[in-house]
């Protein structure tokens, strides 16, 4: 299964402004109470957690559950001080881990 995440942001963002960052992760969140054609359960997926870094610096977790919807979106604010890397790691139930980064560039 191929796991797929996106960031944006709006652009011109410039050092000491809070920027919005908006995550999507696209995942499937089994629940583990569905049943497939057949009849039988279709195992319980959903990501554990997912992290984000920026500046080498934790700024958003997130411990989710079977509550969140597939392909799940967040949005959160940090502060822009330099540009740098902004960093998702996450894990599912069934151990599959994932990347996604992108470079959050600053105007000057």
């Amino acid at each position: 299964m191929a796991i797929n995440a996106r960031l944006t942001w709006s652009t011109g963002i410039r050092a000491g402004d809070i920027a919005k960052i908006r995550l999507l992760v696209q995942h499937p969140m089994e629940t583990g109470y569905l049943q497939d054609l057949s009849g039988h359960t279709v195992k319980r997926n959903v990501i554990q957690w997912i992290r984000v870094e920026y500046d080498q610096r934790e700024v958003f977790k997130a411990d989710t559950s079977s509550g969140i919807a597939a392909n799940p979106f967040f949005e959160f604010y940090l502060r822009a001080t330099v540009s740098g890397l902004v960093q998702v790691s996450w894990i599912d139930d069934a151990g599959v881990a994932g990347q996604y980064s992108r470079l959050l560039a600053l105007q000057a």
